[in-house]
């Protein structure tokens, strides 16, 4: 357990790169769903197309809303654009730097998806065999005296070489369909890295601090929900700890009182966690008063205008100041302010 407690805590904090890894894994097992993926063209001219095209679109798409699922930041992001504004106003550029963030991410299984089927070409070729010309390929006895429909439903058989008879015909039109399926894998390649590469050369382009500011809070908003959350199971379990605590201070009476009597470490050992535990609380022991906490953090955030606490130490200055004037003789410590009179003091023998 405690192998695992600690990796999770290294996710948690390494979220970044956790989330890497996931978008990482999830393209090669795009990839191997491919390979293993058992390809079966209906060879029909009704249903060839929408099955080519569906698989080559489909399963990207499911890739894509299965990396938004995955990806812990978009619970932030809904959550950051539809609560109230309250002391905190809302920053349309950190919002979209999240969702470019997570979409970036999203994209790269089914990029990945999208250029192995483009490569091999199977779904290329059921769906586009209908629109071969057929004469190109040398035998024109095969079409001579077919009508239309008899030509479209022998070019949907291309794909299943156990319905196609002529298997020179057929392997001649999959290697010209393959050939162009490959073409347009490449061109997908070189579109999406070309993509990158300008996004990555046209960022430094802007201004840095906007993207620093906004890459920032992005980080900021994430951690102050793991914070937040963190915070409030503490204090549930020390909530936890306290009320069973009294419970059972309530129900023995005096009997604990003799029982820890007796046992004197154990009981100074039990009122330390106790003490710490009701530290922990901060304050809040009721659960109206926790209720109306938890609403208001969503309803009305708080201003993110940090202001240091001088109170304790005007505080002590005044309490300081004031102890040596007493002694002095003077209010509040303020000695520079009072003139000095020189008393003389005389002494009789008489």
């Amino acid at each position: 357990m405690d192998k695992f407690r600690m990796m999770f805590q290294f996710l948690q904090s390494n979220q970044e790169s956790f989330m890497n890894g996931i978008c990482g894994i999830m393209a090669l097992a795009s990839a191997q769903m491919y390979s293993a993926f058992e390809f079966s063209c209906p060879c029909m001219p009704e249903y060839n197309y929408t099955y080519g095209i569906g698989l080559l679109i489909i399963p990207p798409i499911w890739f894509f809303m299965l990396g938004f699922v995955l990806n812990n930041n978009v619970s932030v992001l809904a959550e950051e654009w539809k609560r109230p504004t309250g002391r905190r106003r809302k920053d349309p550029s950190v919002l979209r730097y999240m969702f470019c963030s997570i979409t970036q991410r999203s994209l790269i299984a089914p990029a990945v998806w999208v250029s192995v089927t483009l490569m091999d070409g199977k779904s290329f070729l059921c769906a586009f065999s209908v629109n071969l010309d057929i004469e190109r390929f040398g035998n024109y006895s095969l079409v001579n005296g077919m009508s239309d429909i008899e030509k479209i439903k022998l070019l949907a058989r291309i794909p299943c070489k156990d319905l196609f008879e002529h298997q020179e015909l057929r392997v001649a039109a999959s290697r010209y369909i393959k050939c162009i399926s490959q073409a347009c894998g490449w061109m997908f390649l070189l579109m999406m890295t070309f993509t990158a590469f300008l996004i990555r050369a046209i960022r430094p382009c802007f201004t840095q601090a906007a993207f620093l500011k906004t890459k920032y809070w992005s980080h900021y908003i994430d951690i102050e929900r793991k914070m937040f959350d963190e915070t409030c199971k503490e204090h549930a379990k020390s909530f936890a700890k306290v009320c069973i605590h009294q419970y059972f201070e309530n129900i023995s009476g005096e009997n604990i009182h003799h029982h820890h009597s007796s046992k004197d470490d154990s009981y100074d050992e039990d009122e330390d966690k106790k003490i710490s535990d009701e530290d922990k609380l901060l304050g809040i022991r009721a659960q109206d008063d926790m209720n109306t906490i938890l609403r208001n953090w969503h309803a009305c955030k708080p201003a993110l205008a940090l202001k240091k606490d001088q109170i304790n130490g005007e505080k002590n200055g005044g309490l300081n100041g004031e102890a040596n004037g007493a002694v002095n003789g003077f209010v509040k410590g303020h000695t520079h302010g009072v003139e000095k009179k020189e008393w003389a003091v005389y002494y009789s023998k008489v």
